[in-house]
């Protein structure tokens, strides 16, 4: 959103129900795990089951998947470069505001490009993001695709598609790589979780 597009007639309000008071209530911090990596890279599969793990220590969560972002939030936009800038900018926005409401915020998006998943980054305060890199050859993605996306892909049926036609730029310095095409999802669940407890974002309660 530019300039030109935002009202000069708002004002910030501060309440004072704050982030740390709703953290202080549910016994734990809050934070964004941006699960990225490419389609079929398992990265809905992992959100979920470490969100069922959280769950399970009562935790406050909420996963937001790619796929249905897009049939509401996201719902007006494609897959070119710009419109997958605007979706990632508002899964950034919508994630910032549930970690101020104490939750726990995970999501699982391709996010491509290197830029975008920064700009979220930039969005909170330092240790707030974690990006967690789904790591898994393409030919193991490829195997996995139940929708036959990879398939159309290559077939010309489907343009500017991840790993095919359109890069994807892997993270450079993420807090966590899981290796989703090799180990286990208990393991890789077991990863993520651990990462939580060793910087004090969840307790072993």
């Amino acid at each position: 959103m530019n300039e030109s597009t935002q009202s000069s007639n708002t004002v910030w309000h501060h309440a004072t129900v704050t982030r740390s008071r709703r953290e202080a209530l549910n016994g734990h911090k809050s934070a964004i795990l941006w699960f990225t990596g490419l389609s079929g890279a398992g990265k809905s599969t992992l959100a979920h089951a470490v969100e069922e793990e959280l769950f399970q220590k009562g935790c406050r969560t909420f996963v937001f998947d790619g796929d249905n972002v897009r049939h509401g939030l996201c719902g007006d936009l494609g897959f070119s470069a710009h419109d997958r800038e605007e979706n990632i900018r508002r899964v950034g926005e919508m994630a910032k505001l549930f970690i101020e409401a104490g939750v726990i915020a995970l999501t699982a998006f391709i996010s491509p490009f290197r830029a975008d998943r920064e700009k979220v980054r930039g969005l909170v305060p330092h240790g707030d993001f974690i990006e967690i890199y789904c790591r898994c050859p393409l030919e193991v993605c490829e195997s996995r695709d139940v929708k036959g996306l990879y398939h159309r892909a290559r077939a010309g049926e489907i343009k500017e598609f991840t790993g095919i036609s359109s890069p994807y730029e892997a993270p450079e310095n993420p807090e966590l790589v899981v290796d989703t095409g090799t180990e286990p999802l208990a393991t890789c669940v077991a990863q993520v979780v651990n990462h939580l407890l060793e910087h004090g974002i969840v307790t072993s309660r």
